[in-house]
């Protein structure tokens, strides 16, 4: 009789349906299968799931539900399991891509997916995911909405001045387009009020950001940006894992003596952290002299200065972090991007 040593069900979830497999890894490192079954994405279909993972899996063995980050949908399911106290893990779906190509799998079907899904969790170690604090779901959320109205301002503007300047411009669409730019324009203070309200709610986190404000350059809303896609740096757990998270992580490209690639940044990260620090950076490089120091030397015989501003937003990024988890106020004599250090508990 075979040994399992773990076992986890594979989800494979869209907005209507989702597709599970079961997993099961014996002690030899051999995996078994299960045929592949379909539930409704909704509350009958969560129950139905459960019953079925009942019956199939060993209740002697710990059990993993493994799903992809798939938009918003995956997240009835894990709200569910994670209520019913189930071991859930969410991982990025570029994850399971490079594992299939790893086993050479081309077909691509809801199937086909779960069972590379259920197999990767019992083969790798993964992180066990917790919901957000409901105050960082609002506040991402909010400075989400928040960038986005901002993006459509840049639109209409743009639009704006094309009809300005352009010849026999229709006065119907140019007054529109104008109301349009003074309403988005009122829905962004509004929005940037109610950031600032949320954050407001919550003695110890107002506090925190207010900290995190003397760093000079860095404004309310860059902070509210970057707690709110950490969920507070929840499971941000080093320095190195942080840079990874925002797309900051090195990249080399070399091989033997013919492959002399140029070393850039992955950019495989969340975007809107990245964006969000692009002027405190433009602001660093003049007016913080520790920082404008370190700019002037990164960018010396470099042909372009993306390079600098790419380094120092990441510094800046990593002295968030740090002044977050010591809960400490930026000074400049005694704190140095380049050797702080988080403190231990």
């Amino acid at each position: 009789m075979e040994k399992f040593i773990t076992q986890c069900f594979g989800v494979d979830i869209s907005k209507l349906d989702f597709t599970v497999c079961l997993a099961k890894r014996t002690l030899s490192g051999e995996n078994r299968l299960s045929k592949t079954e379909k539930f409704e994405n909704s509350k009958q279909g969560f129950n139905q799931f459960l019953k079925w993972s009942m019956k199939l899996g060993d209740p002697g063995l710990k059990t993993l539900f493994l799903m992809e980050a798939t938009g918003v949908y995956y997240e009835p399911l894990a709200y569910h399991l994670h209520k019913l106290k189930k071991n859930v893990c969410v991982i990025l779906p570029n994850k399971v891509k490079h594992y299939a190509k790893s086993l050479n799998i081309k077909t691509k079907t809801d199937a086909v997916d779960s069972r590379i899904i259920a197999q990767l969790g019992v083969e790798r170690e993964h992180l066990l995911w917790a919901p957000p604090l409901e105050i960082f779901k609002t506040l991402r959320a909010l400075t989400r909405l928040y960038t986005d109205l901002k993006q459509e301002v840049t639109v209409f503007s743009n639009r704006n001045e094309s009809l300005e300047f352009g010849e026999g411009t229709n006065t119907f669409i140019l007054a529109t387009n104008r109301r349009i730019l003074n309403e988005l324009e009122k829905q962004i203070e509004r929005c940037k009020e109610e950031i600032r309200r949320t954050i407001e709610s919550e003695t110890w986190l107002e506090e925190k950001v207010k900290k995190l404000q003397t760093i000079k350059g860095v404004g309310f809303i860059t902070i509210a940006v970057i707690i709110a896609e950490t969920q507070g740096f929840a499971l941000i757990k080093n320095r190195k894992q942080l840079a990874s998270y925002a797309g900051y992580d090195v990249v080399q490209r070399e091989s033997g003596t013919s492959i002399k690639g140029k070393t850039r940044i992955s950019k495989k990260g969340n975007s809107r952290i990245r964006a969000c620090l692009h002027f405190p950076a433009m602001v660093a490089s003049r007016h913080n002299s520790e920082l404008k120091e370190d700019y002037l030397r990164i960018i010396e015989n470099k042909p372009s200065k993306m390079v600098g501003m790419t380094a120092l937003q990441r510094k800046l990024l990593l002295l968030i972090y740090t002044l977050w988890k010591n809960g400490e106020v930026y000074q400049p004599d005694k704190l140095k991007p380049d050797n702080m250090q988080v403190k231990l508990p």
